[in-house]
């Protein structure tokens, strides 16, 4: 069985919108904490808006990670996109739920998704989410898509923290699911 994470640059009070708010805070121990995920991955599942943002900046990329994303297998969620043209990329319509617990009964690495609001409260709904793996920054933007919106509700397990300097931590959660 394959394991879904969450991977978010989140603010100190939860946003996780339009994260250019990250860039000055950017370093080596972040991008090995970033890297981990790459190696763990052989697949991402992203929303359409957080899909047409990768889409657009990626392909001529010359960025460190563009192989990478330019080359793994995505997975689209969206029911207003006509078709899904960056390399790789598998467009998921219908019963997202049921769609998902089936690509995480396949064999192979993590699925992991970036950004994609919308998509990761649906993943919370149906508890498909098996890790989270957040970088916590020391800003407060005070408005924007939290990661957690109103309503969700969740018991998550401390697996790790790392300082990663520049006042950046990444938390690592699982679901505290009954045993």
């Amino acid at each position: 069985m394959r394991n879904l994470v969450v991977t978010e640059f989140v603010s100190l009070d939860g946003v996780m919108e339009n994260p250019g708010w990250t860039f000055p805070y950017w370093n080596d121990a972040i991008a090995a904490f970033k890297g981990e995920e790459t190696a763990a991955s052989d697949a991402l599942l992203l929303g359409r808006v957080t899909y047409q943002g990768f889409a657009a900046a990626w392909p001529e990329s010359q960025d460190e990670g563009a192989d990478y994303f330019n080359g793994v297998r995505k997975y689209v969620v969206s029911t207003t996109l006509a078709r899904a043209d960056w390399n790789n990329s598998v467009l998921i319509r219908g019963d997202v739920a049921a769609e998902v617990a089936r690509l995480k009964q396949q064999a192979g690495r993590d699925i992991t998704v970036y950004g994609s609001g919308a998509l990761v409260q649906t993943l919370i709904r149906h508890d498909l989410v098996d890790t989270y793996r957040l970088l916590v920054y020391p800003v407060i933007l005070g408005q924007g898509q939290r990661l957690f919106q109103p309503g969700t509700t969740a018991t998550l397990r401390l697996v790790e923290t790392r300082s990663l300097g520049s006042g950046v931590v990444g938390l690592i959660y699982e679901p505290a699911r009954p045993s």
